[in-house]
């Protein structure tokens, strides 16, 4: 009754507003419209026509516009970012191809059109400002990432190694100014800013890139990889006191005017360190919590951010550089900038940062490179900014006493270039100061030497192979285990589950536990501590089963990919990862979910779509509702993988193991390991007769039985099976085909099930 009093009052309520509202305009019209002139619109051409109309007039609006161009940008940006992923190299490179691909040298060059539309001339100003604020919100990203502790505690090394980098390739790229200034300069241009400029675009590394590379490496533990980081630290602001310099005496006119530019420049950075930076400090003091920062805090630091980039504009240097010095003067403490730099990384490096990189594009034109002798020009700057950077960080290294193969490193990684590059040379070129081929040829120049970096190291690692001892070759091979995982407490019971495989055979076994934390690969501030309050747990439950661990810690942007990396490069005989709840249910990948589509309406030959889906294997665990990460993990993984989902697991003392598939012969391994090892009852549930069709099935299990009495078979044909057999273990061992099984049909066994260890080979 009451559902039908809603609805004639919510009809009645319609209705009267309707009668309201029409009696109003009515009379409005008709008695105020009275002695205006009023333009009739009249109406010659079709709806549908006037429709078309409209939609064209509003998709070349200007806001319109720059929505598409977004959208456009963004889509070409991780796509060749994807394509740089999947063959080793940094996503940099990726993002200043598309920005090429879609400036004048590809796209309007053979789609002129096209580029028209969607970058007209008129519209270039309206990337070019978004651009720019992304790079402010990017260079304060990246002085929040410099840990001036660390600077200071290696400062000796690093400022020897990086300033003799930087001193040779200065002189270099000042000399080759000094040739090429008559044919490539614009008329009203000194020789000194160019000169200048030209060697300080040789002269920088780009330090976030490397320190994405040094992470992805596994080198950020070693000391290598902390004096390369240092070093490239070092640079960063060497290269930015350095330019902010050239760019005063730049806009100056002479070198006794720019002086005062340098000396305001001087002054202020002794000001934002000692007053903005203590009071910077006390603000963060009154942060109560560790999870959420208030809104007026943040109000603080985004006003001390644009503030500090407004006066450095202002002063006469640059607005990055003040963005920089904001950074960099921030509060040190790890959580506090964590939770900041998480507020705006995401817009910053997803949203506005793709944008410089096709602003980049459009001012770059390789077109105008049309001869041998220009192409010969820009190898030329190639080879002066590879050699010197190679040659001055590998000397310098040596001479401090790192091997010929550590220092040979130091000088590949610090060639490294990437947007940094960019972002000097776009300066140079919005200054009047570098002319468009010279701009072109700096630009091929900062994405093949960051290129480059990748191939060196690989091939300094094959000169440098350490070939092993016959002795050791002899030696039996350690059983190798890989458990990665987020939390401690999931931590300590895959541990658990770990050490049931090796428990008596620790002589020759290894357990590694990894724990990567998300991030972009450039935290420096106290990361010891992180690490301690994660493995501490793990590494008490690790001595209460006496069984040694190797601790690895690690920050990577893709995390599951850095596992299934880690995996394959350290020869693990098997991964141990915990699974999430979306194994119960959910659509999986929306990539694979899209592909699956497209291939049930194109019929996508099989040999393009299996790779596509990347491997055989990855369709294979297609069918099986796994989230994304542990998709991308048994995709990615050369090893034997366990997934575990976990549902209280105390102790392993029972453990029952379903065979519902013909594939699980493989399971027998794992329950042979597990018997030889570990104290554990085995129950196996045959459900398919797997013991009568399989030699090798039935070996596993005979050494099962010889090792371990407490061993059950179970025949579906002779013994009745329920759900309350399950009850009776703490711990399901079943392969993900079975699982897929049981779950089609019998799901309310697999919601009473107590935790399990989901197999795939």
């Amino acid at each position: 009754m009451k559902k039908y009093k809603n609805i004639i009052f919510y009809t009645s309520i319609l209705s009267l507003t309707a009668i309201l509202l029409y009696t109003i305009i009515t009379f409005g019209k008709d008695n105020l419209e009275s002695g205006r002139q009023i333009e009739e619109l009249i109406n010659n051409g079709s709806a549908w026509s006037d429709f078309l109309t409209s939609v064209i007039t509003e998709a070349t609006g200007s806001t319109a516009l720059l929505i598409l161009q977004i959208i456009v940008i963004l889509f070409f940006v991780r796509f060749f970012g994807w394509i740089c992923q999947r063959i080793g190299q940094p996503t940099v490179i990726g993002e200043i191809i598309a920005g090429i691909v879609l400036g004048p040298s590809l796209l309007g060059a053979f789609f002129p059109e096209i580029s028209a539309t969607i970058f007209p001339e008129s519209s270039i100003g309206n990337i070019k400002l978004l651009s720019e604020i992304g790079l402010v919100l990017f260079m304060f990203i990246v002085g929040m990432e410099l840990d001036l502790k660390v600077l200071r505690n290696r400062a000796n090394d690093a400022v020897l190694i990086s300033h003799s980098c930087i001193a040779l390739l200065f002189v270099l790229g000042t000399t080759f100014a000094y040739f090429i200034y008559p044919y490539f300069t614009f008329a009203d241009v000194r020789f000194l800013p160019f000169a200048l400029f030209m060697g300080i675009a040789m002269s920088i590394t780009a330090f976030p890139v490397l320190a994405r590379i040094v992470h992805e490496r596994g080198l950020n533990k070693t000391p290598l990889g902390a004096m390369v980081i240092t070093c490239a630290a070092v640079d960063d602001i060497t290269a930015w006191c350095l330019l902010a310099a050239v760019i005063a005496i730049a806009k100056a006119g002479t070198f006794v005017s720019s002086l005062y530019v340098i000396l305001f420049a001087v002054a202020y950075v002794i000001v934002m360190f000692k007053l903005v930076r203590p009071f910077l400090q006390r603000v963060a003091d009154l942060q109560t919590s560790k999870n959420i920062i208030s809104k007026s805090i943040i109000g603080i630091f985004f006003l001390t951010l644009f503030v500090s980039a407004y006066m450095t504009s202002i002063i006469g240097i640059h607005p990055l550089f003040g963005a920089f010095l904001a950074g960099v003067i921030m509060p040190p403490n790890i959580n506090f900038r964590r939770l900041f730099v998480d507020k705006i990384e995401d817009i910053s490096l997803v949203i506005l940062l793709p944008l410089f990189f096709v602003y980049t594009g459009l001012n770059t034109k390789i077109g105008l490179l049309n001869t041998p002798e220009l192409w010969a020009l820009c190898g030329c700057i190639i080879f002066i900014a590879t050699f010197g950077k190679l040659i001055g960080g590998t000397l310098v290294s040596r001479f401090i006493g790192f091997d010929w193969k550590s220092s040979m490193t130091i000088g590949a990684l610090m060639n490294t270039r990437g947007l940094m590059e960019l972002v000097v040379l776009n300066i140079g070129y919005d200054l009047g100061i570098l002319t468009p081929e010279i701009f072109a040829m700096m630009v091929v120049m900062a994405l093949v030497t960051t290129f480059l970096t990748s191939p060196i190291l690989d091939l300094i690692e094959k000169i440098f192979k350490n070939k092993p001892l016959a002795s050791e070759v002899k030696q039996r091979k350690p059983y190798k285990i890989l458990v990665s995982f987020e939390e401690s407490i999931v931590g300590r019971k895959l541990l658990l589950i770990a050490n049931s495989f090796v428990k008596k055979d620790q002589q020759y076994s290894e357990i590694d536990m990894v724990h990567i934390s998300p991030g972009n690969g450039l935290y420096q501030h106290d990361m010891e501590d992180e690490e301690h309050d994660v493995f501490e747990p793990v590494i008490f439950a690790s001595k209460a089963l006496n069984q040694p661990i190797t601790t690895i810690f690690e920050v990577a942007s893709n995390p599951t990919r850095k596992i299934a990396k880690m995996a394959n490069e350290g020869s693990y005989d098997f991964l141990l990862i915990n699974a999430h709840n979306s194994i119960y249910g959910g659509k999986g990948n929306i990539l694979g979910y899209m592909l699956g589509v497209s291939n049930k309406i194109l019929h996508i030959p099989t040999r393009i779509y299996s790779w596509m889906t990347k491997t055989k294997k990855a369709a294979k665990t297609n069918s099986i509702s796994l989230d994304e990460g542990t998709r991308s993990i048994l995709t990615h993984s050369n090893a034997p993988v366990g997934i575990f989902l976990d549902r209280g697991l105390t102790e392993i003392k029972n453990v029952i193991v379903p065979v519902l598939d013909q594939d699980d012969i493989f399971i027998g391994k794992f329950m042979g390991r597990m018997a030889r090892h570990s104290y554990a009852r085995i129950t196996l549930w045959d459900a398919i007769g797997l013991m009568d069709s399989s030699i090798d099935f039935v070996k596993s299990v005979r050494e099962i039985r010889a090792v371990n009495p407490y061993l059950f078979q179970l025949w579906n044909n002779n013994i009745p099976v329920d759900r309350d057999i399950f009850n009776k273990h703490n711990l399901v061992m079943i392969s993900l085909k079975s699982w897929r099984n049981l779950k089609e049909n019998h799901p309310d066994w697999v919601k009473s099930m107590p935790s399990v260890l989901l197999l795939n080979e």
